[in-house]
């Protein structure tokens, strides 16, 4: 899916790492939402509360998700990340990505 329609753009960004990492949050009509955004490069360790699957729509990370090694991944890659886990990054180039959150 290149676009998105008849959604709802929550103004204000989603800062993180003193704004080295930011998204955009958009609402679907059936009550799921997304987070679009970009990561400089530079190494970030996240937090998750739900599932994710991260797409990535260009760049080149290396990641490691809970009791995995290290993997590189180019675009275009998605990832599965757990509930209620963490998981690491080191961004080697901007990376522009769409995060779906899983209920």
């Amino acid at each position: 899916m290149t676009k998105f329609e008849n959604v709802t753009v929550v103004k204000k960004a989603n800062i993180y790492d003193g704004g080295k990492v930011t998204s955009r949050t958009v609402e679907f009509a059936d009550g799921t939402r997304k987070t679009l955004g970009i990561m400089m490069p530079g190494e970030y360790t996240f937090n998750t509360a739900e599932a994710e699957i991260m797409e990535m729509m260009s760049g080149e990370l290396d990641i490691r998700l809970p009791n995995e090694d290290w993997k590189t991944l180019n675009t275009p890659e998605s990832f599965n990340v757990p509930a209620n886990s963490s998981f690491d990054l080191k961004i080697r180039t901007v990376t522009d990505y769409c995060c779906s959150y899983i209920k």
